[in-house]
């Protein structure tokens, strides 16, 4: 069973940066859909970033939320990805979650998704 551990959130003030990480254990993450969302409080959960690879190459895809601030990547060797954030803001607060799926599919619909993480806190402060 593939299991999915986020880290690297925190508290910090509008325009810093943070670099999340989600560490799989179990199988290698290569042969999957790995995906970014966040839920605010109070809010349905968001699609953030995604990351998927085939034989024609790799596909990345953002919201128009996070599109110009946000990075997706993968190191393969250490069965982790990243996600990069950059000129933060308050609307960024939320927690982040890890996600993992074995089909293509529907890759920005959480409901796509067949592995999950506990989620790490951001706090974007004013």
């Amino acid at each position: 069973q593939v299991q999915l551990v986020e880290s690297g959130g925190g508290l910090v003030q509008a325009g810093d940066s943070l670099r999340l990480a989600c560490a799989a254990s179990g199988r290698t993450f290569g042969s999957f859909t790995m995906a970014w969302f966040r839920q605010a409080a109070g809010r349905e959960r968001e699609f953030v970033a995604y990351l998927s690879s085939s034989g024609s190459g790799s596909i990345k895809k953002y919201p128009d939320s996070v599109k110009d601030r946000f990075t997706i990547a993968g190191d393969y060797a250490r069965n982790t990805v990243y996600l990069q954030m950059n000129y933060l803001k308050p609307e960024d607060t939320a927690v982040y979650y890890c996600a993992a799926a074995v089909n293509f599919r529907f890759p920005t619909e959480p409901a796509s998704y067949d592995y999950w993480g506990q989620g790490t806190q951001v706090t974007v402060s004013s």
